[in-house]
This record gives structure tokens, sequence and C-alpha cells, in this order.
């Protein structure tokens, strides 16, 4: 999965979608964020980008240690620089005496710059390890989906889900919004995690892009820490039509569609067809 270039630049673009969902100031600088599951540290490293502090967690021990090496690796580049300067720097004495001060200032500019992010195996569904009011945002990318499924009999999936909203919405600050990028597997799944989430007093809904798109299609739960904000959700990339589903499910209806009745075969009239006849004449 990390080592794949078509995989690679799918989550970039999705972490990209994320963060501006986050409608985050822009002159408030760096913004402290957490990453729930992380993974390999794709969504990490494009946050670093970006300018963010980041915290990240994951089930994966496998994937965190990929993500460790990852930041370690992006590293690298600074050193070999450093490396080149320094075989160059003993190439000009072999020539011509340099002053000591340029070798310092070339010393100086060749410095690698540390990862602005940390890691923590976790398990995102027993609730989140961190304090009240700790992170500025959150966003998470194919994860979510995941709190819908028990891996035992005792593991009940509303109650993950709950425990880790609930969790959500302490650690973020009041101002905090949460962008959680997810794949349903059915309509049901999309709506059991939208009504935990405002059952814990989060604002906000899901934000579909590219809805007539198999492909393209991604689902953004796009939640508010205040619920009296009158911000309203993100616009979607639309390809033909917006597709926005409010978390509230109370629009719903829970009527089934009729089928029309119909004649049998040959002319010959059903039951059904002829009680149906009668009513409405």
């Amino acid at each position: 999965y990390h080592s794949s270039s078509r995989m690679v630049n799918v989550q970039r673009e999705i972490t990209l979608r994320a963060i501006e969902l986050l409608l985050l100031p822009p002159d408030r600088g760096a913004s402290f964020i957490l990453d729930i599951g992380c993974g390999s540290g794709l969504s990490g490293q494009v946050l670093e980008e970006q300018g963010h502090v980041w915290v990240g967690c994951d089930v994966s021990r496998d994937m965190l240690q990929v993500a460790k090496e990852r930041m370690e690796d992006s590293m690298e580049p600074q050193n070999s620089k450093k490396d080149d300067a320094m075989n160059q720097e003993n190439s000009d004495e072999d020539n011509s005496n340099d002053d000591d001060d340029d070798d310092d200032d070339d010393d100086d500019d060749d410095e690698p710059t540390p990862s602005t992010g940390d890691l923590l195996h976790h398990d995102m569904g027993t609730g989140l390890p961190f304090r009240p009011a700790t992170f500025d945002a959150c966003i998470s990318i194919s994860a979510l989906q995941w709190l819908c499924y028990s891996n035992s009999a005792a593991q009940s999936p509303k109650r993950r889900l709950i425990r880790f909203f609930s969790s959500l919405y302490s650690v973020l600050k009041k101002s905090a919004r949460a962008v959680l990028q997810f794949y349903p597997e059915t309509a049901e799944q999309a709506v059991l995690i939208s009504e935990c989430a405002t059952a814990v007093g989060f604002g906000g809904g899901i934000v579909v892009d590219y809805p007539n798109s198999a492909k393209a299609k991604k689902h953004y739960l796009v939640l508010s820490c205040d619920r009296t904000s009158k911000k309203q959700l993100p616009q979607a990339l639309i390809d033909e039509q917006v597709d926005h589903v409010q978390v509230a499910a109370s629009n719903r209806s829970g009527k089934k569609k009729e089928k029309p009745i119909r004649k049998k075969k040959g002319g010959i009239k059903t039951k059904e067809w002829i009680v149906h006849k009668k009513e409405t004449q």
C-alpha cells in the first residue's frame, strides 16, 4: 500500500482535501493536529508539508514502524547534502584556503530538519488517551469504517463508536473541527457513524465528493465541537450534482417504496389488482 505510487497519490489528495475541509484560520500558522489511523505516515507527511505539528495514532505496530522509518528517511536528503558539502569543503582545502566562517555557515545551512510529528500505538475504539482540549483539529484517512466491525462477540460497533467520538469531543478544543474520511460499506453504516457523532455533542454532517463517480466518490465526516455555529457544511466537489447527507437523521423516511401492482400474464387480473382498482375509483 505505502509503496504504490498510485495509492500514495490518492492518500495525498484525500489528506489535502481533509485539511481544506478543516477551514483552519489562515492567520493561525501551525496547528496541533491529531491524525487518527495514521498508518504508514503518508497523511502526517502532508501535514508537515503544510507546516503543522501532529500526533498520529494507529492500531498496527507494523504500520507505525513504516511511519517511523518514513520520518527518519525524510531527514536523509539533508544529511546527504551535508556530506556533499563536507566533500566539497575538503576538495576546496586542497586547492585553496577558505575562511572558517564560511565553513561554519555551510554547516548551519545543511543541518537536518527534525520531523514535527509523533507516533502512538493505540486502538481508537477504546477511546483516545489525551488530555482535554489538547488539539486544534483532527483528521482521519480511511480508518473510521473499521469501527463498524467486531473482532469478537464482546465488541459492539455502536459502543466503540460512541466511546471514540466521546473521547474525540473531549480532546479537541471548543473551536476545533474534525474531518474523518471513510468508506462506508452500506448506507446504514454511514447513518450509524453520523448518529453516534451527533449523540456525543458534535455538529456537522457528511460531505460526499463526486457522488456520481464509482471510483472518485469520497465520504468526509465534517464535525464541529460548536453545535451553535452558523457555518454551513463546506461544498462538496461535484461532477453533476452536490450530495450532502446531514448528521441529523431525523429527515430520513421509514416508508418503503410501493411496487406497482401488475396484472398477471395473459390479461388475468389478480385479487390485489382488483382491490387496488376499486380503491382508486
